[in-house]
């Protein structure tokens, strides 16, 4: 069977702190699904076993770095050949961008019973930058997406965004895995991500700061590397979303990412998010302790008519907490809900500059992204809107076999992340951090609008039309 997607290409707390291949698409659509968009890396494409993610390329083995200048080169010249410029009505900005899920379904079928290639229009799901709306449509047996939607390009670095926006457009794969994990998701307690370090590495890394004796003034820099090798690799830890996945990759990347700008590790490139490190020098700081980030879902309240009908989706999606690590002395963690005043000030930044910083690293639009499919493919399994509206949606929701979705080598462990503070009290070493996605939670917190039930324009009578229109 031809497959549409193929190819190589965590605990919480109660707060939702974590703990932490080408059939139907053909070369072009295996490139653009696999591609993964920040602003210094992407995935698959032909390098190899070297898939960039995130900002960093990540191999089998687990060795992680920043892509080159001359990989973002060769990617963007290769996505350019391949993807063709949006004409017509898909090279327009729309505020009102509607999406069919039943005739998406026919148009999938139709392709993979012919045998031709899927095209970018479909893979980018014609450009839609968000989704604001979900339309029951129970007199056609459908259910519509409607969102803002932009003509996109391939930027120098060799990421896909929107012409206008510079913000990544929703992909295909991610809409089917988010609509195939959400039972995955409800086991698991939702879906989780953290890059964690093991209470080995912890005790070892007490080990070795306890016999290091600095002079007044000296520099502890040149200490990072041993540092480093004590602590070891980190854990990946993943749950309800496949690890194999684009979405699993999108949050390890995110929280990598994340990681490296609160670090140090790379440069802010955003003015107004310094690092961590930079807030806390020369601060007290206590050796056992250690700061956590993670990103979080961050929506108001959805909106719904009275008869249901009608759902708005707003607010702006991820926002960053915070809360100490308290180091026991084997090597373990714990931690009683405190936040560190300095870690509050740095995620409060991150949630802040959340949209500027998403245009210059855009995993973090295309963490967003995932966030917001996540919440979609929720809200309509858990309020049974399929069900209501009288569409099957088989073939999104694999039951039929006729999608594959890519599959990516994820790493169970990465070479240590991390950061250290050497304070008027001791270290402070920084290295924690994670993604949770607690759809079920947004789904749940509703307010009711009347004037939702107005929303009818998004909705075309012409059976004739193709999978996507633009609303009024």
């Amino acid at each position: 069977m031809r497959s549409l997607l193929r190819r190589p290409f965590a605990h919480s707390h109660e707060d939702g702190s974590p703990f932490a291949t080408c059939g139907l698409f053909a070369t072009l659509a295996c490139l653009v699904a696999l591609l993964m968009t920040a602003s210094t890396a992407h995935a698959g494409l032909g390098l190899g076993n070297r898939q960039a993610v995130g900002g960093v390329m990540i191999d089998p083995e687990g060795n992680v770095r920043a892509a080159t200048a001359a990989e973002q080169k060769e990617m963007a010249a290769k996505l350019r050949a391949a993807i063709n410029q949006p004409a017509g009505k898909l090279g327009e900005a729309t505020d009102t961008r509607v999406i069919s899920l039943a005739r998406l379904q026919d148009a999938l079928r139709d392709i993979h019973e012919s045998g031709a290639n899927l095209d970018d229009e479909t893979a980018f799901l014609a450009g839609l930058q968000r989704i604001e709306y979900v339309v029951v449509d129970q007199e056609n047996h459908d259910i519509l997406l409607v969102g803002p939607a932009e003509p996109w390009e391939v930027r120098p670095d060799g990421t896909v965004v929107g012409k206008e926006s510079g913000g990544s457009v929703l992909r295909l794969d991610d809409l089917v895995t988010a609509f195939r994990s959400v039972e995955e998701a409800r086991r698991d307690g939702g879906i989780r991500c953290s890059i964690e370090p093991t209470a080995e590495g912890r005790k070892r890394l007490q080990g070795f700061l306890k016999n290091i004796v600095l002079r007044p003034g000296q520099n502890p820099a040149f200490l990072e590397a041993g540092m480093r090798q004590a602590f070891g690799p980190q854990m990946v830890k993943l749950a309800g979303v496949p690890t194999d996945s684009r979405f699993a990759r999108t949050l390890v990347a995110a929280d990598f990412e994340m990681k490296r700008i609160a670090m140090a590790l790379t440069p802010s490139p955003v003015e107004g998010l310094p690092s961590y490190l930079d807030i806390a020098r020369n601060k007290r700081q206590s050796a056992a302790q250690s700061p956590r980030w993670w990103m979080a879902c961050n929506y108001d309240a959805i909106a719904r008519d009275p008869q249901g009908d009608v759902w708005k989706i707003s607010g702006q999606g991820v926002k960053t907490l915070t809360e100490e690590d308290i180091v026991a002395d084997d090597g373990s963690v714990a931690s009683d809900g405190r936040q560190d005043p300095l870690a509050l000030k740095w995620a409060d930044a991150m949630t802040d500059q959340y949209d500027a910083l998403s245009k210059e690293r855009p995993v973090f639009r295309d963490l967003r992204n995932v966030m917001d499919l996540a919440v979609v493919a929720t809200l309509i399994t858990q309020e049974q809107l399929d069900q209501r509206s009288g569409i099957d949606l088989n073939v999104l929701r694999g039951n039929d076999s006729l999608i594959e979705t890519p599959r990516f080598d994820l790493p169970q462990s990465l070479s240590p992340q991390c950061s250290f503070i050497h304070g008027m009290a001791g270290w402070t070493v920084t290295a924690s951090g994670g993604v949770n996605i607690n759809a079920f939670g947004v789904v749940d917190n509703q307010v009711e609008e009347t004037e939702l039930q107005t929303l009818v324009s998004v909705r075309d009578d012409n059976q004739a039309a193709g999978w996507w229109w633009n609303g009024e």
